[in-house]
């Protein structure tokens, strides 16, 4: 049975390359290869590490394309270039992935780049637990999904979110936390957790599979419905270099951190390092998606109110191109 779905892979592999070479998609920067628009949600960090790896080492062209990485403007824009057709593929939270489909866009997740969940809510450090922050002042960014986040996490440890002070802080999580203007933010625990950390400051994380939430996929790569329908190899190869990526991700973290902190405009590379350091855990497996997580994360989303209803997960996502990529990638 395992030779025969060796052989069924091997055969879709071959087929799937045979329609790249003869795809000519967004245009090629060398014949035989493709030009691939990749969108960021954010600026440049650790959990795009795959992706620039997959560029600053070469496997993207050993898989016939030629990673085109978009960084965001003055906001994350990633799903409005995946929607408008300016991005092949881009990255998303997943719960933006299912408020998308919610608002009828037909968006289709195909990889996870982080494999767990990285919202947290961090707090200062006389705060010992979730329901010690009723009464007390919180700052949000002003985003819909801050109060359903922190409703999830203070109701499961019995505290009240309608005595909390909601302050909205956009997103300067840092300095609020350091200046003590408030006493939690709703953030990363692997950016602006780590960051606090190595500035010296103290703080208590409360990460939200720690309280009711399932390990689902944070960060996604997601395309559009068409896109997958046309160029489905071009996706498939993305994948398998991506798939490449997150490998040289783990064991090369010191080549990680300075092929970011060069993305990121010649950052820290003590905090890039540090931030590493930190998902180098939850990057593997490279690209899986799991159906049974999947669902708990969309039962998890819909009854703590971050998404109106559970999505549709085989419409949303499209679990055959990510073994292909995975499979792929293995063997590259």
């Amino acid at each position: 049975m395992k030779a025969l779905e060796k052989a069924h892979t091997a055969i879709v592999l071959a087929a799937a390359g045979l329609a790249l070479a003869g795809c000519g998609g967004n245009g090629s920067s060398t014949a035989g290869t493709q030009r691939v628009v990749l969108a960021l949600d954010f600026t440049p960090n650790a959990a795009h590490a795959p992706i620039y790896l997959a560029s600053h080492e070469g496997y993207d062209k050993r898989e016939g394309i030629k990673l085109s990485i978009r960084t965001p403007g003055s906001g994350p824009d990633s799903l409005k270039l995946l929607t408008t057709g300016r991005a092949d593929i881009g990255v998303l939270d997943i719960n933006d992935l299912g408020l998308a489909r919610e608002r009828g866009e037909d968006l289709v997740g195909v990889g996870a780049l982080v494999q767990r969940p990285l919202a947290a809510l961090i707090a200062q450090p006389s705060i010992r637990r979730p329901r010690d922050l009723d009464g007390k002042r919180v700052g949000v960014s002003g985003l819909p999904s801050d109060p359903a986040f922190l409703r999830a996490i203070l109701s499961r440890d019995g505290g009240d979110l309608s005595t909390v002070k909601q302050v909205t802080i956009g997103f300067g999580a840092v300095p609020n936390m350091v200046t003590r203007k408030v006493m939690a933010v709703p953030a990363f625990w692997n950016a602006e957790g780590v960051e606090l950390r190595q500035r010296g400051i103290p703080v208590r994380e409360f990460r939200v599979d720690d309280y009711g939430a399932p390990r689902y996929p944070e960060v996604v790569l997601v395309t559009t419905r068409k896109t997958l329908q046309q160029r489905r190899a071009m996706v498939v190869h993305t994948l398998a270099a991506i798939a490449q990526g997150v490998k040289t991700m783990v064991s090369n973290r010191p080549l990680a951190t300075q092929v970011i902190a060069a993305a990121a405009g010649n950052a820290d590379p003590k905090l890039i390092r540090a931030q590493v350091d930190a998902l180098a855990t939850a990057v593997e497996p490279p690209l899986l998606l799991n159906r049974s997580i999947l669902q708990q994360w969309s039962a998890f989303d819909a009854r703590t109110g971050l998404l109106p209803r559970p999505v549709d997960i085989d419409r949303a996502f499209d679990f055959t191109v990510a073994s292909l990529g995975r499979s792929k990638g293995s063997s590259s």
